[in-house]
Formats: structure tokens, C-alpha cells, sequence
């Protein structure tokens, strides 16, 4: 990575400086991370608890990603045009709902209406947010708004993934049981998360936006990279589908561990990956982006694939954290090597692209891998994905060992 991207991380305080607009741009979304958290965990833990089949929770995950993938370039290519601030603010408005219709029914046609309704919101966040925080800082700054963003929403979602683990206190405490327990969290949290749009739209509504002209949005500069780079994540997306998003699931049905315990597994393995990223950050001065991205996703593929054969769910828990760490702490690098090598008026395109080709496969993929689960093959999806991730990083290596962002 070159010099100017990586120069501020030597700095004895990693964010000082990121912009205080860009710090509060980041800690506001929290309020909404924090419902999607315990979103992820409902859906992956405890839908399988209540009755639905593992192969259910897989077709919800499956078309809010095709939902995604179909909305994604459109709105990439919108917020490019038109700004993005609106977009983000209606995307994240639409949580809140969202949230409300799993406390209200566990028809599985109703989810998955909920989940299309979902994945175009996220098209609208990951159009965007990425494409934000680049328009509002230099390479000198990015890679720390980065890393604190990516720390601000592991550590949020983290606290939503936990909540399940205090649900059984609750409900003997007070004598509820665990659907009401459940639902009257969905509601609560169905309000908080409301405060990440409404705050946003009072730090952003005076803000300006360069809208790029419309010949810009279709330019060729910069796309043969971005497409490589985006193929190359796709595989990464293809091989994770197949279990990373079911883990709450396979723990289920392999080891018999409920949401109140797999939740906070998640929480914790989001809050390690956050603060990993200064690690990241270090790796990447010493050894550049690219190969602290290599060092890191291959070391993790071990551990992933180790899952395939542990014993125990607390073993696979331990296992679990040290891969998830490993796989994700490179993101804020990745994300800024990514804005770097685009033009900035494409960057809401190349946000939409990267996350739609990442995204397509992995909902296929998840589709897949809750079937493989629900036929007792708890050791196949690991192998599976293992496969991909290693043809893909090798591939990465040889690609992008010498390109360095512009800008």
C-alpha cells in the first residue's frame, strides 16, 4: 500500500485524524447496527428453535441477497448521479419495519416478503456508506475512517448479537416466556434503530454533495481493476455462503447451543474483529495492503476448516473467533484500496458492484449450505468453502501485488 495510505496509522492515536463530521457519520449508525445484530442471530438461531428448517432460514438469507444483487447497481449508479445521502437515509429507515414483521408472524412467505424488503435496503446502505466516508476524507486519513467504522459496527452488532444471552435470566425473572421475550425485544429495538436515520438526516442535511456529470458514471477508468478485484471477492462470497452465515445454525444442529449462546459468540467475534483492524492497520505498514490481506485471509482459511472436524462447541467456539478475526481484519484495508483505485465519481458504483458480486454467489451458496445442513452433512460446507477462499487469495496475490491506489 502506498506511503500516504498507511502513514497515519503510526500516529500514537490511530483516529485523530479522521474529520469530526466523518467520526460522527460513523458513531450514528450504530443505533441502527445494533438491531441488525440481533436480526442476524433471530433469523440463524432462533427461527431454527421455533420450527422453521434450517433450509427455510437459508431461502430468507438466500433472496434478501438476491433482492440485494438486483437493486444494487441501479441505486450504486443513482447515488452517483443524483447524491447519496438520500439513499442512505431511506435505506436505513427501512430496519425499523423490518424488524417489527418477525415480531409479528413466523409465516415463512411473510419473512421472505420482509427479506426482499431488506436486501434493497441494503443495496441503498452499501452503495453508499463506503462511497461517504471516501468523498469525505484524503488517502492521508482514510484508512483510520475505515478502521474506526469498521470497529463502530462490529462492537454494535456485537452488543445486538449478545442480547439472546441474557434472555434466559430475563424470562426467570420476570416469567415470560422466551416468545414474548423475544418479540418484545424485535419492537424495542425496531425504535432504536429509527435513530440512526433521523440523526443522520440532522448531521447531513446541510451538508453539499458533487453530483459526477452523467458521462462520468459509465467511464472506463479504473472498471478492469474494480471488476477484477470484485471477481476475485465473488469467490470469497461463494465459498462463505455455504456456512459463515449459518454458523448459529450448524452450532444448532451439531452441538445443540441455542441462540443465548451462539448470539454472543457472534458478538464477540464481531468486537475481536473490530479491534483487530489497528492490528491490520500495522500489518499493512510493515508488509504493504496486499499481503497483510494475503497473511491474514489464508491463516484464517486453516481455522476455518478445522471447524470441520472439532469435537466440541466449545472448542469450535475458540476456533470460530480466531477465524472470524483473522478472515475480516484486512476490511478497512480492502475497503480503502478499493476507493483508491476507482475515480471518485464512480465510487457508489464501485461500492454496489463489489458487494453485489460478493453478494450473489453468497446467497446461492447459503441457499445451498442450509440444504447440505438440513441433510446432516455438517462437515461438507466447510471443505466447500475452504476451496474458494484458497483459489482466491492465491489469485489476489498474483493480481494486485503491485497496484497501489491513486486517490
Amino acid at each position: 500500500m502506498e506511503e500516504k495510505d498507511t502513514k497515519v496509522i503510526s500516529k500514537r492515536r490511530l483516529f485523530s485524524a479522521v474529520p469530526p463530521k466523518v467520526r460522527w457519520f460513523i458513531y450514528l449508525l450504530s443505533f441502527a447496527s445494533v438491531g441488525y445484530g440481533y436480526l442476524l442471530v433471530a433469523i440463524t438461531a432462533y427461527l431454527p428453535e421455533i420450527g422453521l428448517s434450517s433450509g427455510d432460514v437459508g431461502l430468507i438469507l438466500g433472496v434478501n441477497g438476491a433482492a440485494f444483487a438486483i437493486s444494487a447497481i441501479p441505486i450504486g449508479l443513482l447515488s452517483d448521479r443524483k447524491g447519496r445521502k438520500w439513499i442512505l437515509i431511506s435505506g436505513l429507515l427501512v430496519l425499523s419495519p423490518s424488524l417489527l414483521v418477525y415480531a409479528l408472524t413466523t409465516n415463512v412467505t411473510t419473512l421472505v416478503l420482509a427479506g426482499i424488503a431488506a436486501g434493497v435496503a441494503e443495496g441503498a446502505f452499501l452503495s453508499t456508506w463506503n462511497a461517504m466516508i471516501a468523498d469525505m476524507t484524503t488517502l492521508d486519513n482514510r484508512v483510520a475512517a475505515y478502521s474506526l467504522s469498521f470497529i463502530c459496527q462490529s462492537v454494535s452488532m456485537g452488543i445486538g448479537m449478545t442480547l439472546p444471552f441474557a434472555f434466559p435470566s430475563i424470562e426467570a425473572w420476570t416469567g415470560l416466556d422466551t416468545h414474548v421475550v423475544h418479540n418484545g425485544t424485535y419492537v424495542f429495538l425496531a425504535i432504536v434503530s429509527l435513530l440512526s436515520p433521523i440523526t443522520l438526516w440532522l448531521l447531513l442535511k446541510d451538508q453539499r454533495e458533487s453530483i459526477a456529470p452523467k458521462k462520468s458514471a459509465t467511464t472506463k477508468e479504473g472498471m478492469g481493476l474494480l471488476l477484477k478485484f470484485s471477481g476475485l471477492n465473488s469467490l470469497i462470497g461463494l465459498g462463505a455462503g455455504f456456512i459463515i452465515p449459518l454458523i448459529p445454525t450448524w452450532l444448532f444442529l451439531r452441538f445443540g447451543v441455542s441462540d443465548a449462546y451462539s448470539g454472543p459468540l457472534l458478538a464477540v467475534a464481531g468486537i475481536t474483529i473490530g479491534f483487530a483492524t489497528v492490528a491490520s492497520s500495522a500489518l499493512a505498514l510493515r508488509f504493504g495492503a496486499v499481503r497483510a490481506i494475503v497473511m491474514t485471509q489464508g491463516l484464517s482459511t486453516v481455522f476455518m476448516l478445522s471447524l470441520a472436524f472439532v469435537p466440541t462447541a466449545a472448542l469450535a467456539g475458540v476456533l470460530y473467533l480466531v477465524r472470524s478475526t483473522l478472515m475480516n481484519m484486512s476490511s478497512p484495508l480492502a475497503d480503502s484500496l478499493l476507493m483508491g483505485i476507482v475515480p471518485k465519481e464512480q465510487r457508489g458504483l464501485a461500492s454496489a458492484v463489489n458487494s453485489l458480486i460478493w453478494r450473489l454467489p453468497n446467497s446461492v451458496s447459503t441457499i445451498l449450505g442450509g440444504m447440505l445442513l438440513a441433510s446432516g452433512s455438517y462437515d461438507v460446507p466447510f471443505f466447500i468453502a475452504a476451496a474458494f477462499y484458497i483459489v482466491s487469495i492465491t489469485l489476489f496475490y498474483k493480481i494486485f501485488k503491485n497496484v497501489k491506489p491513486k486517490e
